[in-house]
């Protein structure tokens, strides 16, 4: 099937519509100021976000999960907090992290005014590891309007496993074939195409910070390469 088939855009959400690592920074280091502490808040913020997404990669695989992100942004908080010497960090201070800041993440600036274009002519639809409120919070915030919010969180099979995949085509009526994959992160892409999806890697070089992205070249295989959100409309042919 060409990309004239495609009926669906199912877009990773964390990192490539979320910027998680400029929120979680500036969550750290204004709790860190409070209590006159000074780290590496940017490196602590990819370590929070690297950890955390670690527990979630392939959740489902052997047994039902016992938590969402949410949870597993909570447990890697206190984890991180411990080994950077940061215990004057109260309950309440850590909820702010874990909780609001994540569920009040800013989406990148190129997204709003895209997606309502996109959905013109595609079902337009959140397909996330990310919890059901996290995504419900933050199209909130950033006024999204999504077709769908598809969590792996009701799938019980987190990606990259294939099952989170067929579930999520399953969910929206359609073939693996009519939909496309969108994300930054070649793992989501590489595991979506062989689901049978098609792909659409869209560059975000700032989701890391100053660190820069792990995979920063997207996989030649995908079928759309773009570095902005306007020009992945532009390659399905939508006037923005």
């Amino acid at each position: 099937m060409s990309l004239d088939d495609i009926k669906a855009l199912t877009f990773d959400t964390g990192g490539t519509i979320l910027d998680w690592h400029t929120g979680f920074r500036t969550a750290l280091a204004e709790t860190g100021a409070k209590y006159g502490l000074e780290r590496d808040w940017a490196e602590i913020a990819n370590r929070l976000r690297r950890r955390s997404l670690s527990k979630m990669l392939k959740l489902g695989e052997h047994e039902p999960p016992a938590y969402n992100f949410d949870g597993s942004h909570r447990t890697t908080l206190d984890e991180v907090i411990a080994e950077h010497g940061l215990d004057a960090f109260t309950k309440e201070d850590r909820r702010a992290i874990w909780w609001d800041r994540a569920h009040n993440f800013k989406c990148w600036p190129d997204f709003p005014d895209t997606l309502p274009k996109l959905r013109t002519k595609y079902i337009c639809a959140s397909f996330t590891i990310l919890s059901f409120r996290i995504i419900i919070d933050t199209a909130r915030r950033n006024g999204l309007s999504w077709d769908a919010v598809i969590s792996c969180e009701a799938i019980g099979k987190y990606k990259t496993l294939p099952e989170s995949y067929a579930t999520a085509a399953r969910f929206l009526q359609l073939d693996p074939g009519e939909c496309c994959m969108v994300a930054c992160h070649n793992f989501d892409l590489d595991a979506a195409k062989a689901s049978g999806f098609k792909t659409a890697f869209v560059r975000r070089p700032d989701e890391w910070g100053e660190e820069g992205p792990p995979d920063p070249e997207p996989n030649p295989a995908h079928d759309i390469i773009v570095d902005t959100f306007p020009d992945l409309a532009k390659a399905l042919g939508v006037s923005v």
